[in-house]
């Protein structure tokens, strides 16, 4: 248990932070380097439990993946050239990403793949993914009555799909992908809203033929994947962390550096400035190839009143992993807000709609549950309480960043969880305040 309170008169915020790289993009680039033809070097990766777990999984079925480190060079092996059957069962530990997206993978390979994950991914519904790689060809194996790990993945010989995704999801999304790049075969993937398209630019940028018209996404089949140097841009959930520590003080403000602006992760940014939120961008002179639009410099100023805001299905979509921050937020706001259209939230790494409403509720917030979204009510009182995490990244530090202010009081169970995606995470929350 650790305690996370600020009591002082003084709650201000200074200096500036730079947040690590990318967690989507991360994943990527370590496995887009390994399928290419040549090496690639890749600077800025984000160096977590997450990205560790895709690293393990591509050297489980052979390619030459090095130790994660802060600058690596990646000798791509080709889409095909010495891969095995693994040996046991791919250790993904709790990265949704790595699970979904290397099980495209597996389902072009002549061989079977076993994937595991701990307690919490273990519960994360898997059938969603399985569903269009047997349409292609592959086998998707289950224990009876479950919908999580472990999962085995027969592949083999696939052949091409269209396929309508019954949920916006950008894991979803890149494993049919990436299962036609592996497999050699065309693939069309629609979905219900548009999410990042992370996989679609870095494989382009690859020399990938990659098109997304009229809501559908294709990918024609290539042998050859082009290798390229990664800058990894720094992590806009992971920035909306500090963000908001910087709105919830009293006085001063944050900069937080090299951040990636791009429509489809942006939901959070344009919701707090709904809210009252000042924050001045700056582009970086630097540049992001493989990644949407641009990389900013974000100046968040305390000191502002914050408002409550009604937020719906077009907001959640660019910004779903940044949820239980906003209702964080939400909780210090004037007025009552409502999140609407985020049902997606109760199948991540916690059901985070129950996990944030019964901790907001634990600590003196008035909040409650939707089926797919949460309301809650703004508050001046003083805060205390104890938090559980549910072993969720997010959880832990949205309810820590409230824990770092002014009149609060609080607890939490598991500070350690925050690994998964920021190791340095409640060093830095320290470091900003003055």
């Amino acid at each position: 248990m650790a305690a996370l309170a600020r009591t002082g008169a003084s709650d201000a915020v200074d200096g500036a932070v730079r947040v690590p790289g990318d967690k989507s993009i991360s994943h990527r680039a370590l496995m887009f380097s390994a399928f290419a033809a040549g090496t690639s070097r890749v600077r800025g990766i984000l160096q977590s439990d997450d990205v560790h777990a895709t690293a393990r999984v591509l050297r489980a079925l052979g390619w030459s993946v090095p130790e994660v480190a802060a600058q690596m060079t990646i000798a791509g092996g080709g889409l095909v050239s010495g891969l095995r059957a693994p040996r046991a069962g791919l250790d993904c530990g709790n990265s949704g990403t790595t699970t979904r997206l290397m099980a495209g993978v597996a389902a072009a390979q002549p061989f079977a793949s076993t994937f595991e994950g701990d307690a919490s991914l273990s519960r994360r519904p898997m059938r969603r993914v399985a569903a269009p790689l047997e349409a292609m060809g592959a086998r998707v194996d289950f224990l009876e009555g479950r919908d999580g790990l472990p999962m085995t993945v027969h592949g083999g010989a696939l052949r091409s799909v269209s396929w309508e995704l019954p949920v916006a999801s950008a894991q979803l999304k890149s494993a049919i992908l990436l299962a036609g790049l592996c497999g050699g075969v065309s693939v069309r993937v629609r979905e219900p809203a548009a999410t990042r398209d992370h996989t679609e630019r870095m494989l382009a940028a690859r020399g990938v033929s990659v098109e997304s018209v009229g809501g559908w996404v294709s990918l024609q089949p290539t042998d050859r994947l082009v290798a390229r140097d990664v800058d990894v841009p720094g992590d806009p959930s992971s920035a909306a962390f500090f963000v908001a520590r910087a709105l919830l003080a009293g006085e001063g403000s944050l900069r937080v550096e090299r951040v990636l602006h791009s429509p489809y992760r942006d939901g959070f940014l344009r919701v707090v400035q709904r809210m009252g939120a000042r924050i001045d961008m700056h582009r970086d002179a630097g540049d992001a190839p493989d990644a949407p639009d641009a990389l900013v410099d974000l100046v968040v100023h305390g000191g502002t009143r914050l408002r409550a805001v009604q937020v719906g299905r077009d907001d959640v979509t660019a910004m779903i992993d940044e949820i239980p921050m906003l209702a964080v937020l939400a909780a210090r706001a004037e007025g009552t807000t409502e999140v609407r259209g985020a049902e997606e939230l109760r199948v991540k790494e916690s059901d985070r709609i129950a996990a944030v409403v019964s901790n907001l509720r634990a600590i003196g917030v008035t909040a409650h549950e939707l089926p797919d979204g949460l309301v809650v009510e703004g508050t001046d009182a003083p805060l205390e309480g104890h938090v559980l995490a549910h072993a969720d990244h997010r959880i832990a530090m949205a309810f820590g960043v409230l824990g770092a202010t002014r009149d609060c009081r609080i607890t939490l169970d598991d500070p350690a969880c925050v690994s998964v995606s920021y190791p340095d995470f409640w060093a830095e929350l320290q470091r900003v305040a003055r």
